[in-house]
């Protein structure tokens, strides 16, 4: 099995790990637990974000633990250096391999923030989001930022890095270009993930599974063209496939 806390970003096909991280955004342990358990063979790891935890909890990241699969815990902590620290400690009787704060909180933060981390048993990767996909540059001038969400989104990832985190959240269409900025070495979580033909959804920025893998995504963050499809574990199965088409085997966490 292979280690989802370093995942491989070179073209050895038999080291490379299934990129695919199910989002699951529900409320409902009970159906949490079962649809990730039917995906696991499919799956590399399931995503449980703020509308699952704030209904379940530590609890209901525990009881998901039982479908075998790696947890992204995706809480976007934001806060005072202190106050994010001490959020990430409060994760520490949680089997998870990777969480998630904003990148906008700062350097001093981001450093607090994986400090914290490594005094975990499970050592989780931190990852900072840079800008949320269901943004475009309309609403990066609303917000009030110069910068278009391209190029805000390269320079948080260079504070990122800098700051000791080990990736960050961005959109399919940054990924390139922080790659080459920031290394083989860097994560980079990808949402905005689309099969050809999807609906977009609430998402602004998005990709094929394909065209963000080749752009050097780490893991793909898709919802709800695998969740809401009649058969999950088969949309799951078909968009893999898309990324298999040039031969290599990808080989699964689980």
């Amino acid at each position: 099995m292979l280690d989802p806390k370093r995942p491989s970003l070179n073209n050895n096909a038999m080291e490379r790990p299934n990129p695919i991280i199910v989002a699951i955004d529900t409320t409902d342990a009970e159906q949490a637990l079962a649809l990730a358990a039917s995906l696991k063979g499919s799956v590399g790891a399931i995503k449980l974000g703020l509308e699952f935890f704030t209904a379940n909890g530590a609890a209901g990241v525990r009881e998901l633990e039982k479908a075998g699969l790696p947890i992204f815990l995706d809480l976007k902590f934001h806060d005072i250096p202190n106050t994010v620290a001490g959020a990430i400690r409060g994760l520490g009787k949680l089997n998870i391999f990777l969480t998630t704060i904003h990148t906008s909180g700062g350097a001093a933060m981001m450093q607090a923030a994986k400090e914290a981390a490594l005094q975990l048993p499970s050592k989780p990767m931190v990852v900072g989001v840079t800008i949320l996909t269901c943004l475009d540059n309309k609403d990066m001038g609303e917000i009030g930022y110069r910068q278009e969400a391209a190029a805000q989104a390269l320079q948080l990832a260079k504070l990122a890095k800098s700051s000791g985190l080990d990736g960050i959240v961005c959109s399919p269409h940054e990924v390139a270009a922080i790659r080459k900025e920031c290394g083989k070495d860097f994560v980079l979580v990808v949402p905005g993930i689309r099969p050809a033909g999807s609906d977009k959804g609430d998402q602004k920025r998005v990709m094929t599974p394909k065209e963000a893998m080749d752009a050097g995504a780490s893991y793909l963050v898709i919802g709800r063209p695998i969740t809401e499809a009649p058969d999950p574990k088969a949309a799951a199965g078909r968009i893999l496939g898309t990324l298999n088409d040039d031969q290599r085997d990808l080989s699964l966490l689980s």
